[in-house]
């Protein structure tokens, strides 16, 4: 594993609109990589009279930091195209779910799980079945998953790893995350609510799960249905027919992206995959953070 390969597999994720086949291992031995980076370092600190001003020193620390980064993006936008997978799973259709990682192919399982076990309590409360309710409602409590074997922490094990004091947080000052630009806190994956916006945010669309949606009205006039091919450019919608429109009065802002921050949820129930130099059109409320943490610049 090296800086190179980290590189090249980011690439390639952002080129493709499915998921690139990975090793199990994949994030263990970006793991190990970083490991011996850090211990290479401490070595050469120690061996120089001024490790602060030693090149040697600087030059380890940026590659350590750099492939942070690199492997955060890389998980990031990983976890859209996942979790587009295991909605399509839960709703009986045809998914890819093969070159997983370890830690990605036990979400993608719990993901598919959770998502039908909440569609069956949804059709229980209309069926008015109480008991049911109940009885799906306390087994949920009692198998949440301890936060502490949550494989979204698979990434902040591979980023915190055997890390030294003096080497900077990449999560701290200039880096944006996806909470930040979708404007709120990223809910963790024990939260039922999140597993509820996941499915609503995810599945809209997608065939089989939307079929208890009844048809627009006759009289609505088919221009207020916005054509799939007007998307802003950077977008990724995650439904195809018959998925939600873009609210008419959200304001948005045309802005360039500066640096990678992966794929968001707007405010409107877009998708959008904003990666360095792209030009796209977003919500107000979800351009303002990224433009105060200098990971965008307005255009107009």
């Amino acid at each position: 594993m090296n800086l190179d390969e980290l590189r090249t597999v980011q690439s390639k994720e952002r080129q493709k609109d499915s998921l690139q086949h990975l090793r199990p291992s994949f994030y263990k031995e970006v793991g190990e990589y970083i490991a011996n980076l850090e211990d290479e370092r401490e070595r050469v600190a120690e061996a120089v009279d001024d490790p602060f001003s030693s090149p040697e020193v600087g030059r380890l620390t940026d590659e350590i930091e750099t492939a942070k980064d690199v492997v955060e993006a890389i998980y990031e936008r990983r976890m859209g195209k996942l979790v587009k997978q295991a909605s399509l799973a839960a709703a009986g259709m045809p998914a890819d779910d093969e070159g997983l990682t370890a830690e990605e192919s036990d979400l993608f399982t719990d993901l598919v799980d959770r998502i039908q076990g909440n569609k069956q309590r949804v059709l229980d409360v209309l069926d008015g079945n109480e008991d049911a309710v109940a009885e799906a409602a306390a087994s949920s409590e009692s198998t949440v998953p301890d936060p502490s074997a949550d494989p979204g922490d698979a990434l902040a094990d591979v980023a915190g790893s055997a890390s030294d004091e003096s080497t900077a947080d990449p999560s701290s000052e200039g880096s944006v995350s996806v909470a930040d630009a979708m404007g709120g806190d990223l809910p963790s994956s024990n939260d039922a609510d999140a597993v509820d916006a996941a499915e609503a945010g995810t599945t809209s669309g997608v065939g089989g799960a939307g079929d208890d949606v009844p048809p627009p009205p006759p009289d609505e006039p088919p221009a207020d249905r916005e054509d799939a091919n007007d998307a802003e450019p950077g977008a990724e919608t995650t439904g195809g027919e018959g998925s939600s429109d873009v609210a008419p009065d959200v304001d948005r802002v045309t802005v360039r992206i500066t640096r990678d921050v992966g794929s968001i949820l707007g405010i409107d129930d877009r998708e959008y995959t904003l990666a360095t130099d792209d030009v796209v059109t977003l919500p107000e409320q979800n351009a303002t953070p990224l433009v105060e943490r200098e990971a965008a610049e307005p255009l107009e």
